[in-house]
């Protein structure tokens, strides 16, 4: 137990370096062959920050743990919004300012829905992953025309967060040092965790969902604390909708397209309703002035806690 949970936290910190690497080679590779800063910004802020959790999740899957990947895609969703959300807005509240992130919430809660409805068989089928992956691209193509229209203030806000050095011989560096770190970390995690959460009594389900989701967002719950004091509020909140849509619609489609994927009993009765409830509660705060407040955050993280507590009561009650 004692050394699964060191093997864990090291795994943690070697996605941690591995994930800030690989965006800083994206970016600057992007921009060596002839990307905008805007776009490369605008593709990092929505969803350079899911690679760690795709990098762990495709180990999962490929190590035949599809559960512990399921529990990392959806609970990774409620902790973008409980924790990191809820976390950055305790720190300043969140001004929102970039047009094209409210019909990103409503693919948001639409991807959810409709993993929903695919899993109401208990199954996602090779085809219904495939649609999903779908919809990731047509999302693309809708996000990069849609910014074309967005104010330029927020478009150079965009353009700054991707700037970086783009030599070709330093970013290839970066992007040697991210696969070793994020090939690693993800082995570890993936490894220890079953471990991990055996001596704890928990389902694998149950591990993905709590310590894997909440271990692999703690540098981006630092990220977006920055952010928000920083007073870049789009760009806290883009990275949790992109990040999270990313999660559905690439991870658990990709799965799913590769093989048949079986869902858990609870998955779609509780867990994915209840990534949907997080994300619905987004538009009452979002709606007439635009700001996510601090007592508006305060209630994102006692949610989140609260599903914790519900989830660690039906463990132990099953």
């Amino acid at each position: 137990m004692i050394a699964a949970t060191v093997w864990f936290v090291l795994g943690l910190v070697l996605l941690a370096l591995g994930g800030d690497s690989i965006v800083r080679a994206a970016s600057g590779l992007a921009q060596r062959f002839g990307a905008s800063p805007f776009v490369a910004g605008l593709l990092l802020v929505a969803f350079g920050t899911s690679l760690p959790e795709l990098v762990v999740n495709a180990r999962a899957f490929v190590v035949g743990a599809e559960e512990l990947a399921l529990g990392n895609a959806v609970g990774s969703n409620i902790v973008n919004v409980g924790l990191t959300l809820g976390l950055a807005a305790l720190a300043a509240p969140l001004l929102v300012r970039a047009r094209l992130l409210s019909p990103l919430l409503v693919c948001l809660a639409a991807a959810s829905a409709l993993l929903i409805l695919f899993g109401l068989d208990g199954v996602i089928a090779r085809w219904e992953g495939a649609v999903l992956l779908l919809a990731f691209v047509a999302l693309l193509v809708v996000l990069l025309r849609r910014a074309k229209l967005e104010s330029e203030p927020v478009r150079e806000a965009i353009a700054g967060y991707a700037m970086t050095r783009t030599g070709l011989f330093l970013n290839i560096l970066r992007l040697l040092f991210a696969g070793v770190c994020l090939y690693f970390g993800a082995r570890w995690i993936v490894q220890a965790a079953p471990v991990f959460g055996a001596g704890l009594g928990w389902s694998p389900l149950l591990v993905g969902l709590l310590p894997v989701a909440i271990g692999t967002a703690l540098p981006e719950v630092a990220a977006a604390i920055a952010a928000a004091r920083r007073g870049q509020g789009d760009m806290v909140l883009g990275h949790v909708i992109g990040s999270s849509l990313f999660n559905l619609l690439v991870v658990v489609g990709g799965m799913a397209a590769l093989r048949p994927l079986a869902l858990p009993g609870s998955f779609v009765k509780l867990e994915l309703p209840a990534a949907i409830a997080f994300v619905l509660v987004l538009y009452p705060m979002l709606r007439g002035d635009l700001t996510i407040s601090r007592r508006e955050g305060a209630v994102l993280v006692v949610a989140f806690l609260g599903w914790i507590a519900l989830e660690l009561v039906l463990i132990r009650g099953g």
